[in-house]
């Protein structure tokens, strides 16, 4: 039975892992900083200590940390305790679709 204003039969398929997945990708970009952050690791091709970014974005060490945690939260970043500083690097295993995105806006 069809509804009022349908002309047709519309069918969407929708995983939802993967819209959720794709969801939190967005989000995590959808800041300024978040978005220069994933930029400058992409450029470095190295993971950065957090000190590193502290200065390079003039914030503090725990607004870093949050934006990190809100990017490895969404499988962008990884990390890796050297001492007593987090160094933080892009994740290698990037599905390809989300590396598109990100050659597309960062």
């Amino acid at each position: 039975m069809r509804t009022r204003g349908v002309c047709c039969d519309l069918e969407i398929r929708l995983e939802p892992a993967r819209i959720a997945g794709a969801v939190d990708v967005l989000k995590a970009l959808a800041d300024p900083t978040r978005l220069g952050m994933v930029a400058a690791l992409r450029r470095q091709g190295a993971p950065v200590c957090i000190c590193d970014l502290t200065a390079a974005f003039d914030l503090t060490q725990p607004t870093i940390s949050h934006h990190m945690a809100i990017l490895r939260r969404a499988g962008l970043v990884s990390s890796e305790k050297r001492g007593i500083w987090i160094h933080y690097g892009m994740r290698a295993d990037l599905e390809p679709a989300v590396r598109k995105v990100l050659d597309a806006v960062a």
